[in-house]
């Protein structure tokens, strides 16, 4: 596959796969798109973990801008490309952690019909963008970054729709606070894993 040789050092920036341009392109929209129905949705239902989610489709939107910026770039740009997003994703854990924690003592019971229809809809748009960057998982950091954010907007919109039931169940706002959590688990987890990446390609950029 032409995008995986980047994956090597010395690969030349030309043979960068326009399916991957391409797929980059419709993640933007979607994820943009995406954040503004699922902030809506947050306010409505009074959800933490939409609110999350919302926040996390606007640095996906970002992140695949600064992909399609650095593309065509030699692999230190696009590892250095990779570190931010890296940070930017380890700072939407935090930021959700504190989020939570503050709902957690001043919030009430979010929504659950409203949760569980704007989850349906962000898993079936993030759903489509995993597959469309699933073949380009392999790839340098700045691949392997695009491919975990949208693996983990994936697995947080069938918490989100698990979030919901177990709030529909019991009346609390617990099972929401918990699956934002868990979102931020997987934000600062992967977000280290993209700067480890990262590091190890810039060590070994030619050059540097």
């Amino acid at each position: 596959m032409a995008g995986h040789c980047c994956a090597n050092a010395h690969c030349s920036t030309s043979r960068v796969s326009p399916r991957f341009r391409k797929a980059l392109w419709i993640a933007l929209i979607i994820n943009a798109a995406m954040f503004g129905v699922e902030i809506v949705g947050g306010l409505r239902s009074g959800s933490v973990s939409l609110l999350a989610d919302a926040v996390d489709f606007a640095g996906d939107a970002a992140n695949y801008g600064i992909s399609l910026a650095v593309l065509s770039l030699g692999l230190a740009w696009r590892s250095r490309a990779a570190m931010v997003k890296g940070l930017s994703m380890a700072a939407f854990g935090v930021f959700v952690i504190g989020k939570t924690v503050w709902s957690g003592l001043h919030g009430v019971a979010p929504e659950p019909f409203t949760m569980s229809v704007i989850a349906l809809l962000a898993l079936l748009a993030n759903a489509g963008v995993a597959l469309l960057l699933y073949a380009f998982r392999d790839g340098d950091a700045n691949m392997r970054s695009v491919w975990l954010c949208s693996r983990n907007d994936a697995i947080g919109n069938v918490a989100v729709l698990l979030a919901a039931a177990g709030v529909f169940g019991t009346g609390t706002a617990w099972p929401d606070l918990a699956v934002a959590l868990i979102m931020a688990w997987l934000a600062l987890s992967s977000g280290i894993a993209v700067v480890k990446l990262a590091r190890t390609e810039l060590a070994a950029a030619p050059g540097l």
